[in-house]
């Protein structure tokens, strides 16, 4: 399978902050960005609260899939340079093993970025990138330029 990786458009990282600060589960997560090149890192800061299993004790599985999503999703927006949210088609997330109650990271790779679909690949890890806790494959749908061009009837 071929890889084609999508050429990033500068895009304020205030902007994208901002834009998740929006989104409810986000800003309970608390998830941070952080933009060093062409690459993107989620932050998703420990707090007590998204603990699932409090006997091990381990992160949920929602959120380590939540943070995995939206780090899909603002790899897209800043494949596009900004210019439109993409929509989950579907996901498949693989969890390797249990999150502990540390800072957990998360960072995408834009597979395939087409004029109505998108393809990506994420990885979350704790202590060592090249030991992760658990994988995304997602499929997300492009608003064409077309279609918000059109007046809705």
């Amino acid at each position: 399978m071929s890889e084609t990786s999508a050429t990033p458009v500068r895009v304020n990282l205030g902007e994208l902050s901002a834009m998740f600060e929006a989104v409810p589960y986000a800003k309970f997560l608390g998830v941070q960005f952080e933009l060093k090149g062409d690459e993107l890192t989620a932050i998703l800061p420990f707090k007590d609260d998204l603990i699932g299993n409090p006997m091990l004790p381990a992160l949920h599985g929602g959120v380590v899939g939540a943070l995995m999503e939206l780090t899909a999703v603002a790899q897209i927006f800043l494949a596009q340079g900004g210019k439109r949210i993409p929509k989950v088609i579907d996901i498949s997330i693989d969890y390797l093993r249990s999150g502990r109650p540390v800072d957990t990271y998360a960072r995408a790779h834009v597979t395939k970025l087409g004029r109505r679909i998108a393809n990506v690949r994420v990885e979350a890890w704790q202590f060592d990138r090249a030991d992760p806790i658990a994988a995304l494959h997602g499929h997300f749908l492009l608003k064409s330029d077309e279609a918000e061009a059109k007046p809705k009837a």
